[in-house]
């Protein structure tokens, strides 16, 4: 929204200079974006008389011209202006002023002939960006010898303000005019806008057809204008400084109009209108040409005003070409209406079009201001183009219009907002100037909210209003009170955002998915799964809660592999829904996936691809971190997602805590993948509990090792000999340790060697031999009785 300063201090006027002002109304919550001055940089320009014009004798595109610039005598300057004339009012520059662009004027002569000075343009002054085809012509009334700039009120600021969707009300000089008003307690003086006399009865049927979307629909009939006349200066300048070009007197006053009260208006031409005017929902397949020349096809859900014919305009958004006002039009249709905001929201969208008026009626316009806009343009209508006003025609429902709206609002909850206690008589106050209906008791006030307020409905609406009133910087300033102790940190737990660093160091990139994915792709890698599905989805394919956190690590590898993305490492933190809605779980899981090659691309690494070994090594990182890695198992399982060979479940403390595998040929065949991905899933719970660290005194006394090698069936899980082994070991065995497999010559065929490393050490003494070899005894015999395990020679 823009505006000029003078113009708004036309109606209220406070003792503030112009950055106080835009400050003032930017603290008022009605932000002020741009504060500029409404011309160029220029001195020396007079009001002019042309007293004398005369071809000038060796250039066919000049004449010289003599002025009257009020100095008491007259000035010959040359002018190459094609529309100059004797008796016209314009701007001169006289000898020694200076234009803008730092353009300073000077005796000269042109072909011969003196010039002391300059008749100007628009353009020249900085008043039009595009060359101006001649001089400005000023009106008649216009003081010689007066400066230009003073007396056409260049001295002046255009205010941009944006406004937030909620303040409609404002977008007006009116409704600006208003806020000053009540900011700085001072009354509004508003142009008196009587009802205009009739001096016909004629008037052009109306019909709503839609009453809930247009509750209120106003039109005029006015004969025998003039298209051609010029619209007064004062005007147009009034429309430039609010960012909007002059086009010709109708659409001017309906421009200028709906700047000064904010009730967008449209003019058609009658003598294009056939049957009666209608307002009604646009029919499948009607087409418009829209004013700026765009062609269309409504859809079923758009308003449009129409006559027998056809559409003649989108309702509160644009007219159409075909009604619209021209140099040949002699009689008008004046249309002023209220359209409810939900019937123009997003349909100027929807045809790629943003306008003025749909501007406002998205946000509501006041449903009272149809018949006073429409007394206001059309006196300027008959000040500017004459012609004979018809009676006003108005179609109303007040079932549709918008209803009063009544709120209460409490003292001792405008206090906790506020944190200041307001006197009862500052609040009323404040209200009542706002434009608001108050009746107060002990306990608050019960607020009828004035008709431009849409925004006005619930009692922090009203809060916020009391606030920016009184003002922000008045309210107190407290700083927070709170208990702030030290929170305890439990030594057996491991943050998230330790386990999430892990990832990123062992070469992960954080993935963040949606939390609902494609029905579809979760039916693939989890056929069995049951999930809410949701009832409004975003779109089709996010329309079900995910079961597990594979398919949005799924989606995301296809993503990067269609990149060109060869190796991904990804992990995802956050919440799986298994159930339906009335028994869900909602379980916090931690997953990954990697593929393509085990290191990063450089002349020292090889290609070799990653495999489950080593995601099952990246997990096991991060339950090291725990500090139980004892807590944890593997074991061989099927999974639909999974490989079955190279698949197994992860158990906690014997309960199930998720899988790690790689993916199922079939279901990368399903997907279009054309590599193979290792992934995993594991509860969060799981890996952030784990150990409180105890001291272990190290022993004195050396370690004994002995190395074992057995052949046993290849089948043979690693866990079930280690668990074995462990079993058979004693208390004072320290570590066991795999360090060798072996398959091939010397190996029986469905056989494989396993060489493991154990040591033992005693705390407080050393141990013998003949300890040890007890030891070994009991282990060769448990894992031969009850694994088939052959010590190897």
């Amino acid at each position: 929204m823009k505006f000029s300063e003078q113009w708004l201090r036309e109606w209220v006027s406070p003792q503030l200079a112009t950055q106080a002002l835009a400050d003032q109304i930017t603290m008022a919550g009605l932000e002020v974006d741009a504060l500029e001055p409404v011309a160029a940089a220029f001195d020396g320009v007079v009001v002019a008389e042309v007293l004398e014009k005369i071809q000038h004798p060796d250039a066919d595109k000049l004449s010289v011209c003599r002025v009257n610039d009020g100095s008491g005598e007259l000035v010959q300057v040359v002018c190459g202006a094609p529309n100059v004339a004797v008796g016209q009012k314009v701007p001169f520059a006289r000898v020694g002023g200076v234009l803008p662009g730092d353009f300073k004027i000077r005796k000269a002569k042109l072909r011969g002939q003196e010039s002391r000075g300059m008749i100007c343009s628009a353009s020249e002054l900085g008043l039009e960006e595009e060359a101006s085809p001649g001089i400005l012509e000023l009106p008649e009334s216009a003081p010689v010898g007066e400066d230009f700039r003073d007396w056409l009120g260049l001295n002046d600021h255009t205010i941009e303000v944006d406004l937030t969707p909620n303040r409609g009300d404002c977008l007006s000089l009116k409704g600006m005019a208003r806020e000053v008003g009540v900011l700085n307690r001072l009354p509004v003086v508003r142009p008196a806008i009587p009802p205009v006399a009739e001096t016909h009865d004629d008037t052009f049927p109306v019909r709503v057809e839609d009453a809930e979307h247009c509750p209120r629909y106003i039109g005029r009939l006015i004969k025998g204008v003039d298209v051609t006349a010029a619209t007064p200066l004062w005007m147009v300048e009034r429309l430039r400084r609010s960012g909007i070009r002059s086009i010709d007197p109708v659409v001017d006053v309906t421009n200028y109009v709906m700047l000064e009260l904010g009730q967008p208006l449209h003019a058609f031409d009658r003598a294009n209108l056939q049957g009666a005017v209608v307002v009604r929902l646009a029919r499948a397949g009607e087409r418009l040409v829209l004013l700026d020349g765009k062609e269309i096809t409504l859809d079923d859900a758009t308003l449009v005003i129409a006559d027998e014919r056809g559409p003649l305009a989108i309702a509160g958004v644009m007219g159409g070409e075909h009604s619209g006002v021209s140099a040949e039009t002699r009689d008008i249709f004046l249309e002023s209406a209220f359209f409810a905001p939900l019937a123009v929201a997003g349909q100027a969208r929807g045809y790629g079009l943003h306008t003025d008026a749909s501007h406002r009626f998205e946000r509501g316009v006041d449903a009272d201001l149809a018949r006073e806009a429409a007394e206001r343009a059309t006196a300027l209508l008959l000040q500017i183009t004459g012609g004979e006003p018809g009676p006003l025609v108005e179609v109303a429902s007040h079932e549709h219009l918008p209803a009063e709206r009544r709120v209460r609002l409490r003292a001792a909850r405008l206090e906790q907002a506020l944190g200041k206690v307001l006197p009862a008589e500052e609040v009323t106050d404040i209200l009542q100037r706002l434009g608001m209906v108050v009746d107060g008791d002990a306990q608050g006030w019960s607020v009828v909210a004035p008709s431009w307020r849409f925004d006005i409905a619930i009692e922090e609406d009203l809060i916020e209003e009391v606030a920016r009133i009184h003002g922000y910087n008045r309210l107190p300033v407290r700083r927070p009170q709170a208990r702030l102790a030290l929170r305890p940190d439990h030594e057996g737990r491991t943050p998230l955002g330790r386990l999430r660093r892990q990832m990123v160091a062992r070469g992960y990139y954080e993935a963040v998915t949606y939390s609902f994915v494609a029905p579809e792709l979760q039916r693939i890698l989890l056929p069995e799964a049951v999930s809410p599905v949701l009832a409004n989805p975003i779109s089709s394919d996010l329309s079900v809660m995910r079961a597990s956190l594979f398919p949005g690590l799924v989606r995301a590898l296809e993503h990067n592999l269609n990149r060109q993305q060869t190796r991904v490492r990804l992990f995802e933190t956050g919440l799986i829904f298994r159930g339906e809605l009335d028994d869900l779980q909602q379980l916090p899981m931690l997953g990954a996936l990697a593929c393509g090659s085990r290191e990063p691309e450089g002349w020292a690494a090889n290609r070799e691809a990653v495999d489950f070994y080593d995601l099952k090594g990246d997990l096991e990182s991060l339950i090291a971190m725990g500090g139980d890695p004892d807590a944890w198992r593997f074991e061989p399982a099927e999974h639909s997602a999974l490989h079955p060979g190279q698949c197994a479940r992860i158990l906690h403390r014997g309960e199930e805590a998720g899988w790690i595998g790689t993916l199922h040929p079939a279901v990368r065949a399903q997907l279009g993948l054309k590599v193979d991905a290792v992934l995993f899933e594991v509860r969060l719970d799981a890996l952030t509990h784990g150990r409180v660290p105890a001291f272990t005194p190290l022993s004195r006394f050396p370690e004994v090792r002995r190395d074992l090698a057995f052949l046993v069936d290849e089948e043979l899980p690693m866990q079930v000999l280690l668990d074995t082994i462990r079993g058979q070991a004693g208390a004072w065995l320290t570590e066991s340790r795999l360090f060798d497999v072996y398959q091939g010559k010397g190996v029986p065929e469905g056989r494989k060697s396993v060489a493991l490393g154990l040591t033992w050490q005693h705390p407080s003494r050393t141990l013998n031999d003949e300890e040890i070899n007890q030891l070994v005894d009991a282990i060769i015999t448990e894992s031969r009785q009850h694994l088939g395990a052959e010590l190897r020679g």
